[in-house]
């Protein structure tokens, strides 16, 4: 770790020396009240943030690339006036060295991929939800490698470093063809430690690969399909959805996404869920979401509603939702999350300004 700290160093005055550096940000700020209230926690709770972004690149010779990347991430989560969350921590921080067929990145990083926008049966190093106006995912650290032999065929690689220094690695292999895109990925984890696959909510506490296929194909209407293959030792996890969607030609164009995901787990029941999205943009400046996602196994049903106005530098959001109270999740109350978010019906404002 303190090598690549000195190598990051060392990297960025390079940079810093010879070229103008780029900076951004995003901030937000929320308040959010609902009608589940953990005990002894406020019915209101508020939330602000800052992602400040730093940027170098230096062009080299025959068109490759050296650029240079460090994003510190504030936030701090109040339920009332107490304060009961607070990140301070950073975001991304990566090295890349890119050319026409091939990029190299090192560091602090965000790895998606994957057609599926809801039930992400592969979001096995991500966070991105589709209900979080931000768009922020949580980052891995990693060296990664794309190449791109043909202007079809790009073939991945990767090793990430946990947060106990264990190192696990794989692969992944993109085709486009006439019959859609086509994804092949791989992954082992040598890790004991227990620890949540992706946004799935299954938990994995033994060494295990990861085998998946993933298929996209763009007719009159979108469709894709994943399949991924969680093996260990005392477990084998089998997870696969189907998606499409279709835009209606109505007004602006009603985009309608349809997703069914399967969990098949020898050590527990299967389970088995349903989610549909309607998006409506009205204008140039205001849009709007429906979101519902339903457990068919718990019969617990899940409904979001977002209107969105965007501007230049900004955009405005206001979130109602509909979820399950805590008493009727399945999880043990210690991991149950003490917050408002989540639980119940709830009210939420965001504001995110975006420099």
């Amino acid at each position: 770790m303190q090598f690549k700290r000195q190598l990051f160093f060392l990297l960025s005055l390079s940079l810093a020396s010879t070229q103008p550096y780029f900076l951004k940000g995003q901030f937000w700020a929320s308040g959010l009240t609902g009608n589940d209230v953990p005990s002894g926690q406020s019915s209101f709770e508020s939330t602000i943030g800052y992602i400040p972004t730093i940027s170098f690149a230096k062009q080299l010779t025959n068109g490759q690339l050296l650029d240079f990347e460090w994003a510190y991430r504030l936030d701090r989560s109040y339920s009332g006036d107490s304060l009961f969350s607070n990140h301070e921590k950073n975001h991304r921080l990566w090295v890349r060295y890119s050319s026409e067929k091939l990029e190299a990145r090192l560091g602090l990083q965000k790895i998606v991929f994957g057609p599926s926008q809801i039930l992400r049966t592969l979001s096995w190093f991500d966070t991105i939800d589709l209900k979080d106006p931000t768009n922020q995912t949580d980052g891995v650290e990693a060296f990664r490698l794309k190449w791109y032999p043909t202007n079809t065929l790009s073939i991945w690689s990767w090793a990430i470093q946990n947060d106990q220094d264990v190192l696990s690695y794989g692969g992944r292999t993109e085709l486009s063809s006439s019959y859609g895109e086509f994804g092949f990925t791989f992954h082992s984890d040598p890790s004991k430690t227990p620890q949540q696959l992706g946004q799935l909510g299954i938990i994995v506490s033994e060494p295990h690969q990861r085998f998946a296929l993933d298929i996209r194909h763009d007719g009159f209407i979108g469709s894709w399909m994943e399949s991924a293959i969680i093996t260990s030792a005392n477990s084998n996890i089998r997870i696969t959805t189907f998606g499409g969607d279709f835009t209606l030609p109505i007004f602006n164009g009603i985009l309608i996404m349809k997703e069914a995901m399967y969990i098949e787990n020898k050590n527990s029941d299967n389970q088995s869920f349903t989610a549909l999205m309607v998006m409506l943009p009205l204008g140039m400046i205001h849009s709007v979401y429906y979101i519902s996602q339903y457990n068919l196994i718990e019969k617990l049903s899940y409904s979001y509603f977002r209107w969105t106005a965007t501007y230049d530098k900004f955009s405005l959001n206001l979130l109602l939702s509909q979820s399950p109270n805590r008493t009727e999740c399945s999880f043990s109350p210690e991991h149950i999350p003490k917050t408002v978010a989540g639980f119940g019906t709830g009210i939420q404002f965001i504001f995110i300004y975006n420099h």
